[in-house]
């Protein structure tokens, strides 16, 4: 059974908006940030560390493929990465950190080896709405 939440937000509304997302989040858990090219995946990442009081920079790791900002909060770019690569550069230990561990272009099959795995994966779909953007999560209940 699952649990799904929906909120539209323009960019200046998007800190308030993170704030309700990172409430509806399980405390460890992999999320997985769906949406096309140039979604704001990037963005809500940033919102979310605001939300959980992380300052500084914080960049999209394209080319690194992982970031970790302060403790308990990873962000992972899958973009250029198939899973066989995730899994052989060792990125599946990382997971079993506490914390979030926000991942960009995860695909599905990813998410079910995880869960299969026993751990706990929630949804973020951004898409375009007429305030700015949708983000609809859907969390495990």
């Amino acid at each position: 059974m699952s649990d799904t939440m929906e909120w539209a937000a323009s960019l200046q509304e998007l800190p308030a908006v993170a704030e309700k997302i990172a409430a509806a989040l399980p405390e460890d858990a992999v999320l997985f940030l769906r949406g096309d090219l140039a979604a704001g995946k990037t963005t809500l990442v940033k919102a979310l560390a605001k939300a959980r009081g992380i300052e500084g920079e914080v960049t999209s790791p394209t080319f690194s493929i992982q970031q970790v900002y302060g403790e308990g909060f990873f962000h992972y770019d899958l973009y250029q990465c198939p899973n066989e690569k995730f899994l052989a550069m060792g990125l599946l230990e990382a997971l079993e950190e506490p914390g979030w561990h926000l991942v960009e272009w995860g695909d599905e099959a990813l998410e079910e080896f995880l869960k299969s795995h026993g751990f706990t994966t929630a949804t973020v779909v951004i898409s375009p709405d007429a305030r700015g953007r949708r983000y609809k999560v859907v969390t495990d209940a």
